[in-house]
C-alpha cells in the first residue's frame, strides 16, 4: 500500500469513527459539535489562558489582543480584541468552535458569529471556585481531560490552602481602587471581591451590584475602610495612594494600611488570578 493510500485510509477511518460531541458550557447551554474540535478560536484573554491551562493550547488557532497568559499564548495569531473581532479573518480561518466570554464580550458581535453558524462555547468564571469546573469542561471540549483534571485539582488545592491560612482571620474591610480620576472600585460580584474573601478580608463596597462602580471620596470616608489597596498598573500604585494621604481621618491612612498592588493578573479570568490572589493575601496579612 502506498504512503498516500495509507494516509487516505487512516483519514477515512478517523472520520468514520469520530463521535459527535455534546456538552454544557459554563452558562449551562449545550454545545453540539460533529467531533472534538482541533481548530479553536478564543475571543477573550481569560478564555485563552483557560484553554492553555486545560491542555488545549495546541488547538487554539487564533485569539484576541492581551491574550498573553501563559507566555506561549503570545505566539497565537490575533484577530482583533474582545469587543471588535475581524470577522473576515474569523471566517477565513475556518474555526470549528469559538470560545466566547458571555459576561464581557460584545453582544452584537456574538450575535453576528451566531448568524455565521460558527458554533460558540461560553466560557466564564465569576468566582475563584468556578475555575476548576470551567477547566474540566474545556478539557472535555478539547479532548484533553487528563491535563484539565490535573490543572483543576491544583487550583482546588491552592484555594483550600488559602482558606486554611486566611479564612479565620479578623476580616478587615478593604477598599480596592482599580482606577483613579474617575475613581473606580469593584462591586460584590466582581472576581476581585471574591479574591478578597479568599484572603479573609471584606470588600467595603461589596454591597454594590455593579461590577465596576464609580464612587466619590465622600463614600469612601463614610465607609472608612481598614485597608486601601491601589490595584494599579505598573508604577502607578504609589501615586494613587498619595492622593489618599490627604484624608487623615481615614482609618487606613492613620494606620498606614495603604498597599500598592500592581499584579495585573488579579483582573485575569484564568488560573493566574490565583497566583495574584496569593500575593494579595500576603500583602493584606501585613496590615496593622
Amino acid at each position: 500500500m502506498t504512503r498516500w493510500l495509507l494516509v487516505g485510509c487512516l483519514t477515512l477511518t478517523a472520520s468514520a469513527t469520530a463521535a459527535p460531541l455534546s456538552i454544557p458550557d459554563d452558562t449551562g447551554k449545550t454545545v453540539t459539535l460533529p467531533a472534538i474540535p482541533t481548530r479553536i478560536v478564543s475571543l477573550a484573554p481569560g478564555a485563552t489562558e483557560m484553554l492553555f491551562a486545560a491542555g488545549a493550547g495546541k488547538h487554539v488557532i487564533a485569539a484576541v489582543d492581551f491574550s498573553d497568559e501563559p507566555p506561549a499564548a503570545k505566539l497565537v495569531p490575533r484577530i482583533g480584541d474582545v469587543v471588535a473581532i475581524d470577522m473576515e479573518k474569523l471566517v477565513a480561518i475556518r474555526p470549528e468552535v469559538a470560545v466566547v466570554w458571555p459576561g464581557g464580550g460584545n453582544p452584537a458581535q456574538i450575535e453576528e458569529i451566531n448568524r455565521l453558524h460558527i458554533p460558540m462555547y461560553g466560557q466564564q468564571v465569576n468566582t475563584l471556585a468556578d475555575i476548576p469546573g470551567s477547566l474540566r469542561r474545556l478539557g472535555v471540549l478539547a479532548g484533553t481531560s487528563e491535563t484539565a483534571e490535573q490543572a483543576a485539582r491544583n487550583i482546588e488545592a491552592r484555594l483550600a490552602a488559602l482558606a486554611r491560612t486566611y479564612g479565620n482571620g479578623r476580616h478587615p474591610s478593604v477598599l480596592m481602587e482599580v482606577w483613579n480620576h474617575p475613581f473606580y472600585t469593584v462591586g460584590g460580584s466582581h472576581l476581585i471581591s471574591d479574591a478578597l474573601k479568599a484572603c479573609g478580608a471584606r470588600n467595603v463596597f461589596g454591597d454594590l451590584r455593579e461590577l465596576g462602580p464609580v464612587i466619590d471620596v465622600e463614600a469612601v470616608v463614610a465607609r472608612d475602610p481598614d485597608i486601601i489597596v491601589a490595584a494599579a498598573p505598573q508604577g502607578a500604585g504609589l501615586e494613587w495612594l498619595a492622593d489618599w494621604k490627604r484624608f487623615t481621618t481615614l482609618r487606613a491612612v492613620r494606620k498606614g494600611n495603604l498597599i500598592a498592588f500592581e499584579d495585573q493578573r488579579l483582573t485575569r479570568l484564568g488560573p493566574s488570578v490565583v497566583d495574584a490572589t496569593e500575593g494579595l493575601c500576603k500583602a493584606l496579612a501585613k496590615a496593622h
